[in-house]
């Protein structure tokens, strides 16, 4: 498996590793951009799922409405001392739906099976990749994984066919410029262990999610320390 373009790149003194976990030095905790071939039982799991934008060789598309997303960057402000490793794949462009879908289900079974504890897994998706993770998450729900939904529920809810239904600890994020909103239709038909939304005003629409503002990623951060462990 390649590495990551940013691989000789350290991060608050840890070091970004290939997915097969094969670093450049010893350390705890990694970058990956699939689910590593080893998993330790012991560690903390955040997968990140970008926006549609970014499916294709660029990870950092510039779009005329909202600037550039930077990819890159958002994947290193999640990993920056969180004490967790990030898997965060850089989709092909025109990605299957139901295929990356089923991805996300896999590499948290076999996380599970590896002896992770759901706790310690957390999916979080921006937009398209939003969507993708909580079909993802509600096919999990019996599992009680933790699930940040970022952008994606108009009217209080998302509804695909059939809608998602999702379980664990569930973190809804959006921007009151956006014209999407509030996941609090989406919680109230779940069954979760709980249920926390913030609401953020950049005044930056959807792009508002498109590079790690602290308004936004600190609050991601330190609601995935209360409830990743």
């Amino acid at each position: 498996m390649r590495r990551l373009s940013s691989c000789t790149l350290c991060i608050a003194g840890l070091v970004l590793f290939s997915a097969n976990g094969a670093g450049l030095g010893a350390a705890s905790v990694a970058i990956y951009d699939r689910l590593p071939d080893r998993i330790d039982a012991d560690a903390r799991y955040v997968i990140y799922s970008h926006g549609r934008i970014v499916e294709g060789d660029d990870e950092t598309p510039v779009s005329p409405e909202f600037g550039r997303y930077d990819f890159p960057a958002i994947r290193r402000a999640l990993f920056d001392g969180g004490g967790f490793n990030v898997i965060a794949p850089h989709r092909p462009k025109d990605a299957d739906y139901g295929q990356y879908v089923d991805t996300l289900v896999s590499w948290v079974r076999q996380l599970l099976r590896a002896g992770v504890r759901p706790g310690r897994i957390t999916l979080v998706g921006f937009s398209r990749g939003g969507q993708m993770t909580a079909y993802a998450s509600g096919r999990l729900a019996s599992e009680q994984i933790n699930t940040a939904l970022i952008a994606i529920c108009s009217d209080g809810d998302f509804v695909r066919d059939p809608p998602p239904t999702l379980g664990g600890r569930l973190l809804s994020l959006y921007e009151t410029s956006d014209t999407v909103g509030s996941c609090a239709g989406l919680a109230a038909r779940s069954h979760l262990a709980s249920f926390k939304e913030i609401a953020i005003s950049s005044g930056r629409s959807h792009g508002a999610f498109f590079q790690p503002l602290p308004v936004w990623m600190g609050p991601l951060l330190e609601w995935i320390a209360s409830t990743n462990r």
